[in-house]
């Protein structure tokens, strides 16, 4: 299918768009999600949740953090449990 026809096509008809990629193309616009479509398109993918797929970021700004007796306050400021943060700065 020519990318040019269905890029005037979904602008001139958004509201055809299927749910949940209308809104996505409305974020991202239509280069985005045609791209998103021709890599993934056809498959089973699960997506995380944003904190999941940024919680190795906050886990390395909580080890800039960390001096050792702070884990209580790191583990409030960047939400997780002092397991779980334990377990991303890499303690057993």
């Amino acid at each position: 299918m020519d990318k040019t026809l269905l890029r005037q096509a979904a602008i001139l008809h958004p509201n055809k768009v299927m749910t949940p990629y209308a809104e996505m193309m409305e974020m991202d616009g239509f280069d985005a999600i045609y791209a998103f479509a021709e890599t993934f398109g056809g498959l089973t993918v699960y997506v995380p949740s944003a904190r999941t797929i940024f919680s190795r970021c906050l886990g390395e700004e909580a080890a800039k953090e960390y001096t050792g007796y702070n884990i209580t306050n790191l583990s409030k400021k960047y939400g997780f449990s002092e397991r779980g943060l334990k377990k991303l700065l890499g303690f057993k």
